[in-house]
């Protein structure tokens, strides 16, 4: 095993060129080198947007740091391909740039967003650029803000400001699947549980009530908690309850009166966002809930003619058989749309997000391979 050298970090200045023509890790690798924590997607968005408007087969559009690239070959069908351009926070010291450790095929590239997800924007990037004339028409997104609150997602507000250029027959997200099929994702519910208390000086802390003291019953509820596995079109999804933050107090000699403990529910696409509403309310009777954001979840869906023959088509390359996608994604975004979609994109699930995360390069062109195969028609 050898470790080579990190990609060099672009020049200041003009957006780094991305080459779309050349080797797939090299492109994953400069798209990787890009900053793009959500909201600072700008430098990305750029280079991206060049990159595409050297494709003479592609119509080119920009919303704010969404980039849309169409065939406009007057196919019977429209695919849309998308995926997201922004990461979550660096670590300290930062994990860019990449680094690849391995080699060939056995290699894997280090660092973030290896895993979520740009591999699954290298490939669309490769892909957009080398199929002129693909046997249905494609538009490829690659939108900001996927890793933050729902009302600033960038596909989002594409479906708001310019619906015309997310209409399609079949959509698929590039998101982290470890090269395999995820139909579907689970629903995804914040709120924040209010704790009361009464303040008082520390000194004389009898004449008080310690809210974070009495936290420990919300505490106590979500650690009896049992999660569901609940069975949809044949695929399980697994739920979860659990605490992901925790706030109170106003000074170091001053009793607390108040505690909030922010849950997360992530809830089966079975279930409507306010089935989830109703559900939090009760495991946290008798405290105030107020919920803070909220997205549905999605059915697999893959009994539709495209999915069933993209799964068709992209399970011979791949092998494997379709599993659930656990987190939510943007595949929501399409069935709230009315358009059929699925997760398929290189990347462990498990990794993203971690500061470790990697990404095999043999993932990378299983994915190219399996959906250049599906969208220029050729079959395995």
């Amino acid at each position: 095993m050898s470790t080579l050298p990190a990609a060099q970090p672009p020049a200041a200045g003009s957006p780094p060129a991305l080459h779309l023509d050349g080797d797939l890790v090299a492109l994953f690798r400069a798209v990787c080198d890009i900053p793009s924590v959500s909201g600072d997607e700008r430098a990305l968005a750029d280079a991206v947007e060049a990159a595409l408007l050297e494709c003479a087969h592609l119509e080119v559009h920009r919303d704010q740091d969404t980039v849309v690239a169409r065939t406009t070959l007057g196919r019977d069908r429209r695919v849309v391909v998308a995926g997201h351009l922004d990461t979550v926070p660096l670590t300290d010291p930062p994990n860019l740039p990449v680094r690849v450790v391995g080699e060939g095929a056995y290699a894997d590239v280090w660092g973030r967003g290896t895993v979520d997800m740009k591999g699954g924007v290298a490939v669309q990037l490769a892909l957009a650029a080398e199929l002129v004339e693909p046997a249905q028409d494609v538009t490829w997104v690659f939108y900001d803000n996927e890793e933050v609150a729902a009302d600033r997602n960038g596909l989002g507000r594409l479906a708001r400001n310019r619906p015309d250029l997310l209409e399609a027959d079949f959509a698929v997200l590039g998101e982290p699947t470890a090269a395999g099929l995820e139909g579907g994702c689970n629903g995804t519910l914040r709120a924040d549980v209010r704790v009361p208390g009464v303040a008082a000086h520390s000194a004389r802390a009898w004449v008080g009530s310690n809210a974070i003291h009495a936290a420990h019953e919300v505490l106590d509820r979500l650690a009896a908690y049992a999660p569901q596995d609940v069975e949809v079109e044949g695929l399980v999804f697994r739920e979860g309850l659990n605490a992901v933050g925790i706030r109170g107090g106003v000074a170091g000699n001053v009793v607390p009166d108040e505690c909030v403990v922010t849950v997360n529910y992530r809830f089966a696409p079975s279930r409507t966002v306010d089935d989830a509403v109703v559900h939090v309310r009760d495991v946290f009777a008798g405290f105030e809930v107020t919920v803070t954001d909220a997205a549905p979840g999605a059915r697999p869906g893959l009994d539709d003619p495209l999915a069933a023959d993209f799964a068709a088509c992209v399970l011979a390359v791949t092998g494997g058989a379709p599993a659930p996608k656990y987190g939510w994604t943007d595949v929501a975004r399409f069935a709230e749309l009315g358009v059929p979609a699925v997760n398929f994109g290189p990347g462990d699930p498990l990794l993203a997000h971690k500061d470790d995360e990697h990404c095999p390069v043999g993932e990378l062109t299983l994915c190219r391979d399996a959906l250049r195969a599906w969208l220029s028609g050729a079959r395995p």
